[in-house]
């Protein structure tokens, strides 16, 4: 291959001397985003850290009282409300965790700093949601067969704080949820939990008017449904991107049309598309110029189309002239 060129779409990014006129570039203080796609400030930053705060205290104390409060009335929505309460401290703590860590700067080890925990911690938030699902099922079916009574008003209650509680987390992470799958996973846990809480005050409701003991495990049953439901799609995706497949935003076809379209591009080959993070794209790709090596303004423009319409923050292209004497090896399509 010869006149191969390994050209980052904004080498000079890297140096912080170098100061870019592209206005869609947000640079974090701490380290260069290349110009990703999304790109959160020091305020949006400092403002979620906070809800994730409020979110993980508030939703801790609640989880001690729903747990004295469960037992006190013998009522086993509460005591499953209260675990997968417990399960969304821990998710709130990963995606938290996640969001720091990912603003880490990149080193020789981590080339692309710790954006990827984002991603784990999306995965890691979707499997503790389907676990709880699985545990307040179980024991929802084994209290189908054996009714027990409850405490029906403690049990309504509780439930209508929980109420207040995850809507008012859900309410302060509802920010950016939609771009951030690692914000989402944060924000369905709330959103579930809210679900859960309404489920348990109307079994205790209903409870109360027909005698019916058997409706705290249905609605419990009821829930784990919808929470599946919710959490299927999060877990889908947070698995596609932990295994490197594009992002759903991001449309492989009309990137390779668009690269083919460009003048003088001959062929393009190894093109690989995936998420850096829940929301950083990456992109690498040949490119077959027989005419030699374009310059850095080429370059440079395909980098800022990418950006802007195709939602690629970072991209690396390597040149190829494309002579018939050397086959790319990674020409193949088969071929990784």
């Amino acid at each position: 291959m010869s006149a191969q060129h390994d050209h980052h779409e904004h080498d000079d990014h890297h140096d912080h001397e170098h100061d870019h006129a592209h206005e869609h570039h947000d640079h974090d203080d701490h380290h260069h985003d290349h110009g990703h796609f999304h790109h959160h400030d020091h305020s949006n930053v400092d403002t979620t850290s906070r809800a994730f705060a409020v979110g993980v205290s508030l939703n801790l104390i609640f989880v001690i009282i729903e747990i004295g409060f469960g037992i006190y009335a013998d009522s086993l929505s509460l005591l499953a409300d209260a675990g997968h309460n417990f399960s969304d401290v821990i998710g709130l703590l990963a995606a938290w965790g996640a969001m720091i860590l990912a603003r880490r700067v990149p080193s020789l080890r981590y080339t692309y700093g710790l954006r990827s925990t984002t991603i784990l911690a999306a995965l890691a938030n979707a499997m503790l949601l389907l676990i709880a699902v699985g545990g307040i099922s179980w024991e929802a079916i084994r209290r189908l067969t054996e009714p027990m009574p409850v405490n029906e008003p403690v049990m309504i209650w509780v439930a209508l704080a929980g109420v207040v509680v995850n809507v008012a987390t859900a309410l302060m992470l509802m920010k950016g949820h939609k771009e951030d799958l690692n914000m989402r996973g944060a924000f369905i846990h709330m959103v579930a939990d809210a679900a859960v809480s309404v489920g348990v005050a109307i079994a205790g409701l209903g409870m109360m008017l027909t005698g019916w003991l058997w409706l705290d495990p249905a609605i419990s049953l009821l829930i784990a449904a919808v929470i599946f439901i919710g959490t299927w799609g999060l877990f889908k995706q947070s698995l596609k991107l932990a295994l490197h497949a594009v992002p759903d935003a991001v449309d492989p076809a009309k990137i390779q049309a668009y690269l083919l379209g460009l003048p003088q591009v001959r062929e393009v080959h190894d093109l690989h598309i995936w998420g850096m993070s829940t929301t950083e794209n990456a992109l690498t790709a040949h490119l077959v110029m027989p005419a030699g090596h374009p310059g850095d303004a080429f370059l440079d423009n395909i980098a800022e189309e990418l950006a802007h319409h195709f939602k690629i923050g970072h991209a690396t292209f390597q040149i190829e002239l494309g002579d018939h004497d050397v086959v790319c090896r990674l020409a193949p399509a088969h071929v990784v």
